[in-house]
């Protein structure tokens, strides 16, 4: 019973079944997370973009706005957009095969309807090629089944990620998904400046990624993979990278460190798999913060929950 326990709970992910649907999802994703983007007041690190894990799916939770307050989920038990409105009565749109520039379409003029004005940057962030949303007619794959796994496995990581967070007392971010890289991701800082960062990330501005990384950072996430790296998996880095970050022993033994990349990995089925995946996990993020915070020097008795 428990190994059927572990199974339901943590799904399969086959990134090659799920590639399209993934695709098509993060786009839907940029949109909406562009929504929050500019109609949120900013916040350190660009955390007032995010979006977070809810018990249907996605939400960019409760967004002020003239005097109101509105929110937009992504529902994958009833595979719904919903749109809520202090003022007015919930808008819906259904989730299924659709083209980036319907979905775009359909949902601004569901906004309109709501008089819910919002101008956003009409092509999407960390990504190429950078296509606009209104002119996407690539991206049209939506999987009902592979969107709700995904959720499922962003919940169950989630979960983990949020008990990892208690145990530090230094500045540290929400558990929040990023919808730039497709991503959940739980950062923890020194509270020590760093220095300036030198970009490089497609298609988003260098002032952004350089305020994002204004500050030592020890940051570890889970990601859904690309067409490079076609494995869902954890991983971690510190900012900046001491030299000796990637020599050292880190747990469970099927992580490993990517020189290419700077950062461990943990892939999503090696979890999974395990005979303990939330045990397996925890490790992971410990045994990596371990590393980078004993390498970069943080002053870890002020930092750390005694």
């Amino acid at each position: 019973m428990e190994v059927m326990s572990k199974v339901a709970s943590w799904p399969v992910l086959d990134f090659a079944n799920m590639q399209n649907t993934i695709e098509t999802l993060h786009q839907w994703l940029q949109i909406v997370g562009k929504i929050r983007l500019r109609t949120m007041p900013w916040q350190n690190h660009s955390w007032h973009t995010s979006l977070y894990i809810t018990s249907n799916g996605y939400s960019t939770q409760s967004i002020p706005y003239n005097g109101k307050v509105f929110k937009i989920d992504f529902d994958f038990k009833k595979h719904q957009l919903i749109i809520e409105c202090s003022e007015t009565a919930a808008a819906t749109m259904d989730l299924y095969p659709r083209t980036v520039s319907d979905f775009y379409a359909e949902l601004f003029d569901k906004l309109k309807q709501l008089r819910i004005d919002v101008q956003i940057h009409g092509k999407p962030n960390e990504m190429e090629p950078a296509i606009p949303f209104k002119d996407n007619t690539v991206n049209k794959s939506y999987d009902p089944e592979a969107a709700e796994a995904i959720w499922k496995a962003m919940m169950r990581s989630n979960e983990v990620f949020n008990q990892f967070r208690s145990d530090f007392i230094g500045k540290a971010s929400p558990v929040h998904l990023f919808w730039g890289g497709f991503d959940l991701a739980v950062t923890r800082f020194s509270g020590n400046p760093a220095p300036l960062h030198g970009g490089g990330m497609p298609n988003m501005p260098l002032e952004v990624m350089q305020e994002a990384y204004s500050q030592e950072v020890c940051s570890a996430g889970f990601w859904l993979g690309s067409r490079d790296f076609p494995h869902p998996a954890y991983y971690a880095y510190v900012y900046p990278t001491p030299g000796e970050f990637g020599k050292q022993k880190v747990a469970p033994d099927a992580a490993f460190y990517s020189e290419d990349m700077g950062e461990y990995f943990l892939k999503y089925e090696d979890v999974r798999n395990s005979d303990h995946p939330e045990k397996a996990l925890q490790l992971f993020l410990q045994s990596t913060y371990d590393a980078a915070a004993n390498t970069a020097n943080w002053d870890r008795e002020k930092l750390e929950r005694s």
